[in-house]
């Protein structure tokens, strides 16, 4: 596959594509990307359409969480705009902006990276972890998003494009790294298992699931 990497900062965007064409011998290309900026998603997408005409795979990663520590009632609604621009609006924005390029693949993915944080079946039992987090943000965000894949999958369905939502374990990236749970027990090689893997599917693949548990089980799946 030839894999565009979308990034904020373009010397580390480049860094990163770099390092994974080095290790890997892929064709990895930088694209700048903020998914909040429209001018660049559609600089994006116009760049693709130009390089390759297609699209076959479009992988929604980008996410920010912003109230560590900040207690559930006081988050405030700037909290709330600047996590849901990012992880709803920048994915709906993405999906919109690709649909036309998903639509020329024999077999067009969705990959939305979503969160157990989210599950409303995990935030309401008490006796599970999930509850006791208390990301009223990012929890509230990736809960839309979950409803955000389910819709799509339902719109694009006859048009053979699945949309799934995966959920990569709690990864030791950037994201957490200031976590009071801590950073992070799993790879970012071992986050990648369940997205890349639904990737990969044919027409015939899940859509509208939100697949993957924390040994990496695409076939495992995660209560909405």
């Amino acid at each position: 596959m030839i894999v565009y990497l979308g990034a904020r900062d373009a010397e580390r965007g480049r860094a990163a594509a770099r390092d994974l064409n080095a290790r890997a011998g892929a064709d990895v290309r930088f694209v700048r990307l903020d998914v909040t900026e429209e001018a660049q998603i559609a600089a994006a997408v116009r760049r693709v359409d130009e390089e390759c005409g297609r699209l076959d795979v479009l992988v929604n990663n980008a996410g920010v969480v912003v109230e560590w520590g900040v207690p559930v009632q006081e988050v405030t609604t700037e909290q709330l705009r600047r996590v849901f621009d990012v992880n709803v609006f920048g994915a709906a924005a993405m999906t919109r902006a690709c649909v036309p390029l998903l639509r020329r693949s024999t077999a067009g993915q969705v990959v939305n990276l979503s969160s157990p944080l989210g599950s409303l079946s995990l935030l309401s039992d008490p006796d599970d972890p999930v509850s006791t987090r208390g990301l009223l943000a990012y929890s509230s965000s990736k809960a839309a998003l979950n409803a955000i894949t389910v819709l799509y999958a339902n719109a694009l369905r006859d048009d053979s494009i699945c949309v799934n939502a995966a959920n990569p374990g709690l990864v030791a990236t950037d994201l957490n790294a200031p976590s009071q749970f801590g950073r992070g027990v799993r790879t970012a090689e071992q986050g990648a298992e369940v997205p890349v893997a639904l990737a990969l599917m044919g027409a015939d693949g899940p859509t509208g699931a939100f697949c993957g548990d924390n040994d990496s089980s695409v076939d495992a799946t995660v209560p909405w």
